[in-house]
């Protein structure tokens, strides 16, 4: 007598898990957050501003990425009520590129020094 070992040829496939996006767990502040431009806030609100940040608020910035591959730069402010992100126009100086090629193009390919120096010659005592 032999014995036939019994196969499946159906093989099941397990279903993948499925991906859910879980929101980010946040402690409840009770605030509202918003996103607005420095040219819609309210003279108080600019106000605000000038008060917290009263040497300016350019070493405060932040660069937000959107998704798009897009960016904008903005400094936070918050009150009692409402966290705001503030968007602001940051203008990128593109002349500093155009003063360093002309401070370093001033080589003209001479001698590293001045014609006019003299050797070095040491006149300090010797023991």
């Amino acid at each position: 007598m032999s014995t036939k070992k019994l196969t499946d040829n159906k093989k099941t496939k397990a279903a993948p898990p499925k991906k859910t996006k879980k929101p980010a767990v946040k402690p409840p502040s009770g605030k509202k957050k918003l996103v607005v431009s420095y040219k819609n806030l309210s003279p108080e609100l600019v106000n605000l501003i000038k008060e917290t940040y009263p040497k300016g608020y350019s070493d405060h910035l932040i660069k937000v990425n959107k998704g798009n591959g897009e960016f904008f730069y903005a400094v936070t402010l918050d009150t009692e009520t409402v966290d705001y992100l503030v968007k602001v126009d940051v203008k990128i100086d593109s002349e500093i590129e155009e003063v360093e090629k002309a401070l370093f193009d001033q080589h003209d390919g001479g001698d590293d020094f001045p014609d006019d120096t003299e050797p070095f010659v040491d006149e300090g005592d010797d023991d």
